[in-house]
Formats: C-alpha cells, sequence, structure tokens
C-alpha cells in the first residue's frame, strides 16, 4: 500500500466495541470528532483530509 494508513487492534478491543449500544458507538464517534476538531490545528486537519482521501 503507497497511500493511506493502516492500523490493527486486539480481537478483545473488538469484541468489546461490538459490544456498545449503537447510541453509544455514536456518542464515542461524536465525541472523537469534536475533540479532534479541538486539537488539530488547519495544516493538521488538511493532512487528515488527505490520508483519509488516500491522496498521501
Amino acid at each position: 500500500m503507497d497511500k493511506g494508513f493502516i492500523y490493527t487492534l486486539e480481537d478483545e478491543k473488538i469484541v468489546e466495541y461490538m459490544k456498545l449500544s449503537t447510541e453509544d458507538k455514536l456518542n464515542w464517534l461524536e465525541e472523537i470528532n469534536e475533540f479532534t476538531d479541538l486539537v488539530l490545528n488547519d495544516k493538521e486537519k488538511e493532512i487528515r483530509a488527505k490520508l483519509r482521501e488516500c491522496e498521501i
């Protein structure tokens, strides 16, 4: 893979996440998005967007 990124999770973490309710999963996602929006500067947000689009 020349672009984007890859990461792995332990099986236990995946099972733990699967046990969460849909509402809990959405709340977690919203909190993470709010946090990253607060802490990343404009340049970092630009890099994140390029990673998501597999441009880098």
